[in-house]
């Protein structure tokens, strides 16, 4: 089955050329069953592939599948290969049946949108973009699916391209995520300028050989990396672009944020743990950064006010915890708050669909309440969502996954108490900003009755990932007592357990903290938006109240900082280099050859003698040129 493992990224790339060149022309029915049955087939393949692997795992952990060498230049021969080990297969398990769900529900979202076929052949070339990402076998075809995903992100998220504020939004994440691809480029140079090979495995047994821990080049490398991870993981601070990308079709803004793009750098980082072990100073980096991306996105996801843009910066604070457990050395737990994320907020966005289809593309959360009785489906689906997100104890997967960051992060001589302390405010934060949402969406007094009802085919994927958000958690409860949870066993193979040190708290006691923090941030939330509404109003009508609102909601004023700081030298230089001077070259290059057909052209008078003399004379020339040569 190894052999068959290129079908996964294959599949939904032909679903996507097909639709490119022919899906225009054809029936709804059918550009549906190509964009949907593309990515269930990639679905029933991961599935297989994972059957065998659990059944036959490979000698050493992984198998490669070389399908051809890609370039061979000056040693440097990457090949259109993907290799499979314990990491991949989770995260092809996830993508493919997360994005299945979504392509499933937009059958029905996307209806009536004139660019039905466009839609999902961007959305086929997204989903094959990032299985070619966490598939491929060394970091040059990584860096391929990484870039794929950069422009299909751009191409989404720009949609509905005829409201320029769409346009802006998708430059903004198009150039905004290029800072951080260019310092992972830099990265990939250094790498193989120091190591000789861009091949994963080989690189990193390269590393461990010839670097040694605190090494100035894997702490150089690890930084590049994490600069790269931060761009598309929408991390501080590139992360002003994730909220503006709510502009795109809502199904996008699932695949986006459950599936696809912002869990790259999570990967990248856990891919390459090896460089970060070496560099314990850049290892610290992520976990800092972690933590204060997961602080400042909880704080500014209380002041929103549209109901997809506190969805994305609840999606920024997550992944917040993704790379905080990284940072600490809890990289099995990462990886598995990444897989219960993956249910929870493809959940979550896709219930804000409904309500927004329902409310007549109305997002203003203040214009909606008292909708759990007239959306039954979309306010269960959003109060189990938002109840995995904030980790109700013991029932939800988030609970599972996020509890296991904090227990480690608070075990590892990594981490300590200081940042286990920031990470359980965030617990806190996210129980406030959740709740917020659902009380003033669905709780309270009806102000607008829904105009559509959401039909089965958009119901089914939600009702699954509800399922999941729920159970989803004990994928990782020990198979039997006194043993090692499961996933953490299954990723033993390719990333290092996690640190051990000693807690001041025991796993039970650090498990009440974070319940009594998700508990806080519940009553809280009741006591602002449901039972004293007016005393909210108030304190954010205050002075001091006010000003913190406007800072919060405007991410901390980091898009007036970037306006300030970058915008104007840029537009400057642009202005100054109109004329680019680069261009002179390629502009005298076309003026000569302007000139040559202009001194040629005269030749062409129709004087048939003038022509033979010509050919006669040009035969003479070259059989002279090689008697004397």
């Amino acid at each position: 089955m190894y052999s068959y493992v290129w079908l996964l990224p294959g599949l939904p790339l032909l679903g996507s050329l097909l639709l490119i060149v022919f899906g225009p022309r054809l029936h709804r029915r059918i550009v549906a069953t190509i964009g949907v049955g593309s990515i269930a087939a990639a679905t029933v393949v991961a599935g297989l592939v994972t059957w065998t692997f659990l059944a036959h795992p490979p000698a050493g952990g992984g198998v490669t599948v070389r399908l051809w060498t890609w370039m061979d230049v000056e040693g440097l021969r990457p090949g259109i290969a993907f290799y499979l080990d314990a990491l991949s297969v989770l995260m092809t398990l996830v993508i493919t049946f997360v994005s299945t769900l979504i392509h499933f529900y937009s059958v029905e979202y996307m209806a009536g949108d004139e660019g039905y076929s466009r839609f999902f052949a961007y959305m086929n070339l997204f989903v094959g973009s990032m299985l070619t990402l966490v598939l491929a076998d060394n970091l040059l075809l990584l860096y391929l699916g990484w870039e794929g995903v950069g422009l299909c992100s751009y191409l989404l998220i720009g949609f509905w391209y005829t409201d320029p504020a769409n346009g802006r939004a998708a430059q903004k994440a198009f150039i905004v995520t290029r800072v951080g691809d260019t310092a992972m480029a830099l990265g990939l140079f250094l790498l193989f300028h120091r190591l000789g090979t861009l091949d994963i495995q080989a690189l990193l047994q390269a590393a461990q050989q010839q670097w040694p821990a605190g090494s100035v080049y894997a702490t150089a490398v690890g930084l590049l990396l994490l600069g790269g991870a931060c761009g598309k993981s929408a991390q501080v601070p590139l992360q002003t672009w994730l909220p503006d990308a709510m502009a795109g079709p809502t199904p996008t803004s699932a695949l986006i944020h459950a599936a696809t793009m912002v869990t790259a750098g999570v990967y990248l980082i856990a891919r390459t743990h090896t460089l970060y072990e070496l560099a314990p100073a850049a290892q610290h980096a992520v976990a800092v950064v972690g933590l204060v991306t997961l602080l400042m996105a909880g704080c500014s996801a209380l002041t929103q006010n549209d109901i997809k843009r506190v969805l994305a910066y609840s999606t920024i604070s997550q992944i917040g915890y993704m790379m905080f457990a990284l940072g600490v050395g809890a990289w099995a737990a990462a990886l598995f708050h990444f897989m219960t994320h993956a249910f929870f907020k493809a959940l979550l966005f896709l219930a804000a669909g409904m309500v927004i289809t329902a409310m007549h593309h109305e997002q203003n959360i203040f214009h909606m309440g008292g909708l759990r009785r007239e959306l039954p489906l979309a306010y269960w689906a959003f109060l189990i969502g938002g109840s995995a997100l904030a980790g109700l104890p013991l029932v939800t997967a988030g609970f599972y996954s996020k509890g296991l960051i904090l227990w480690q992060a608070l075990a590892s001589p990594r981490g300590g108490t200081g940042l286990w302390a920031g990470a359980v405010l965030g617990v806190l934060l996210t129980s406030l900003y959740t709740f917020r949402l659902i009380f003033l969406v669905f709780h309270g007094e009806l102000q607008h009755r829904p105009t559509h009802r959401p039909g089965w085919v958009m119901g089914l994927p939600v009702a699954v990932l509800s399922a999941l958000s729920v159970v989803g958690g004990f994928v990782n409860l020990p198979p039997y007592l006194g043993n090692r949870p499961w996933l953490e066993q299954f990723l033993e193979t390719v990333l290092p357990a996690p640190a051990e040190g000693q807690a001041p708290l025991s796993e039970l006691g650090a498990e009440a903290v974070v319940s009594l923090a998700f508990l806080l941030g519940l009553g809280l939330a009741w006591w602002l938006f449901v039972r004293r509404r007016e005393l909210a109003t108030a304190l954010a009508s205050s002075g001091p109240g006010r000003w913190l609102h406007r800072w919060w909601y405007t991410d901390w004023g980091m898009d007036w900082l970037y306006d300030r700081l970058f915008v104007p030298p840029v537009t400057a230089f642009a202005t100054v280099n109109r004329s680019d001077a680069v261009d002179l070259i390629y502009d005298g290059m076309a003026a000569v050859a302007r000139a040559g057909w202009e001194g040629l052209s005269v030749t062409e008078n129709g004087r048939l003698r003038w022509y033979a003399a010509a050919v006669v004379a040009g035969t003479i020339l070259f059989v002279a040129i090689v008697a004397l040569l």
